[in-house]
């Protein structure tokens, strides 16, 4: 799943070498944490945020055979 986040952030940046991806286990979920360059910010988040939420839906398929709850939070 970490990859996945790294493959698909990496392909919208300027700055594919400052993606770092963090993954966080919390109980009953996994969060992972997307750092990117401060400049690439908005590429990652889109407009009115419909990357991110595309980015979110994308990782969730890809994690519904999981028995945890996975999130990505973009830092």
């Amino acid at each position: 799943m970490k990859e996945l986040i790294k493959v698909i952030a990496k392909a919208l940046v300027d700055h594919p070498d400052e993606v770092v991806v963090i993954e966080k286990e919390d109980g009953r979920s996994i969060i992972y944490e997307l750092h990117v360059a401060q400049s690439d910010m908005g590429k990652v988040i889109g407009k009115q945020g419909r990357i991110a939420k595309a980015i979110r839906a994308v990782v969730k398929s890809a994690s519904s055979k999981e028995t945890k709850r996975v999130d990505v939070e973009i830092m």
